[in-house]
């Protein structure tokens, strides 16, 4: 593993770059809604990014055809948008998106819900969003990667839910996918 330590212009670039994404995914949560497709999302976060001077990340990236993964329900993550595939109400749908702003990337998931959810659906979102500031909370000097994996691990359990394996965590900056990985998952120390 070999971890990058961003200097203090770099780290800037980074959070210009994570506040633009988060515009685009403010303004993506707000445009969702039943009858949507996957495609129109897909079209409209490409347009918010190089609207924003950016460069969509993703599109092309090992492959894959577009610039945001909308996954609806059940499909984890990297879900291909396609015009088929047209949102209903009571459905979740999770976006995840990245761009490139000056050479600095930001990656970030959000999970919404389309129109009226169920309850259960609610507590989904609710608590795999708050698994993630307990892991982040974690994220200290003093602290190590596992101290993250487990508390993320430690608040998820008690609700039944599993947690993906496949998938992790990951460092970013002048590439996409840098060390360290963290997995969401409990560690030995």
């Amino acid at each position: 593993m070999a971890i990058t330590i961003k200097s203090e212009r770099e780290i800037e670039l980074m959070r210009e770059s994570c506040r633009l994404l988060a515009i685009v995914h403010k303004e993506l949560e707000e445009a969702i809604r039943p009858g949507m497709s996957t495609w129109d999302i897909d079209a409209m976060g490409e347009s918010l990014i190089r609207k924003l001077g950016c460069v969509p990340n993703f599109k092309d990236y090992n492959g894959y055809p577009a610039s945001i993964c909308v996954s609806v329900n059940d499909e984890v993550v990297h879900g291909i948008p396609h015009k088929n595939r047209i949102l209903q109400e009571g459905d979740i749908v999770s976006l995840d998106a990245g761009l490139i702003y000056k050479g600095y990337h930001s990656d970030a998931a959000r999970t919404h819900g389309v129109g009226q959810i169920s309850k259960e659906a609610r507590q989904l979102i609710d608590v795999t969003r708050e698994s993630f500031f307990a892991g982040i909370k974690m994220a200290r000097a003093g602290n190590h990667l596992f101290d993250i994996s487990n508390a993320i691990d430690a608040f998820v359990r008690p609700y039944g839910y599993g947690i993906v394996r496949d998938l992790v965590g990951h460092g970013i900056g002048s590439h996409l996918h840098e060390d360290p990985e963290i997995p969401n998952f409990r560690q030995l120390r």
